[in-house]
């Protein structure tokens, strides 16, 4: 089974090559396009593609916003290929630079990662393969950008004295979490909580059922919304 893809970008240009370069794979079927974020939505809920390449800048409507559409909208995803369920495809934002304001943005919105437009082919149906698998695509350094951002966004705007939704959680789990909001991968968690690869993985898995998470992005908002980490406590080793 295929992974299905909507490329959406306002350049024809950028959409014919993007295509181009994921037809080549086997198990990657472009099933549409899309100039702008409106039409964009329009295509997913008739489409229902897996993944989704999601320009940020376009007319009418932009990445972000069509970004929170889907996600939330819920149930427009989900073709045949990396089985997204009635969450709704996964999203990887396309940017011209990887400190664009807007991709912090774009990720709080629901995307699951970005790509710059300048990718290497190879690269670029790898990141739509990691995404389709569920995982977040974002590198070490990347993860650490968006936990500054977020920590600087908990100094200025405090959590909650108790957030419900940390009580849906074992305290492993809580303590699982906070290692992910803090940047670290589940080896590096494996050696801090002192268990196997494979009990974290198991722990991840049951933190995204149960807080309802796409991925790791989405771990590291809801642990600095929750109080989980403190700002300035994230401080991993480059």
């Amino acid at each position: 089974m295929s992974i299905r893809v909507l490329v959406v970008d306002d350049q024809a240009l950028v959409r014919a090559g993007f295509r181009m370069i994921l037809e080549t794979q086997e198990d990657i079927e472009v099933v549409g396009e899309s100039g702008d974020g409106a039409g964009a939505v329009e295509a997913a809920l008739q489409l229902a593609p897996d993944v989704v390449l999601m320009d940020i800048r376009m007319p009418e409507m932009d990445g972000i916003a069509a970004t929170r559409a889907l996600t939330e909208g819920g149930g427009c995803g989900a073709g045949e290929g990396g089985g997204t369920g009635s969450v709704g495809p996964r999203i990887i934002i396309l940017t011209t630079y990887d400190l664009d304001e807007y991709v912090f943005e774009a990720l709080e919105a629901g995307a699951s990662g970005f790509l710059l437009k300048d990718v290497r082919p190879e690269d670029l149906v790898q990141g739509v393969r990691v995404v389709a698998a569920g995982d977040a695509l974002l590198a070490p350094a990347i993860t650490r950008r968006l936990i500054a951002e977020f920590a600087g966004r908990a100094q200025r705007h405090p959590a909650l004295e108790h957030d419900p939704r940390l009580d849906r959680l074992t305290p492993r789990e809580r303590e699982i979490l906070g290692l992910m909001a803090k940047g670290l991968s589940n080896s590096e968690i494996a050696s801090s909580a002192f268990v196997s690869e494979n009990t974290v993985k198991t722990h991840v898995a049951r933190i995204f059922d149960k807080l309802g998470l796409r991925d790791r992005v989405q771990a590291v908002i809801v642990a600095y919304d929750a109080g989980l980490v403190a700002p300035g406590s994230a401080a991993v080793g480059e």
